[in-house]
């Protein structure tokens, strides 16, 4: 049940897990998902968005958890 839709930047993947769509972005690999397939879109687009914003060096802290 996937389907895909291009643009001239990226390939977005859409496929159904279940109840819910979800969308990848395979340039970036950023993936979200929706209750519809418009929903799953428009939170990749907004995840999309994030994963560019650049980051503020001085917000990111050293991690403290054992595993790191």
């Amino acid at each position: 049940m996937g389907s895909s839709a291009t643009s001239p930047s990226s390939s977005i993947s859409i496929t159904r897990d279940g109840d819910w769509y979800v969308a990848r972005d395979e340039e970036t690999g950023v993936t979200s998902q929706g209750e519809t397939r418009a929903e799953a879109l428009a939170n990749l687009s907004e995840a999309i968005d994030l994963y560019n914003e650049p980051i503020d060096e001085e917000d990111v802290s050293e991690p403290d958890a054992p595993w790191f």
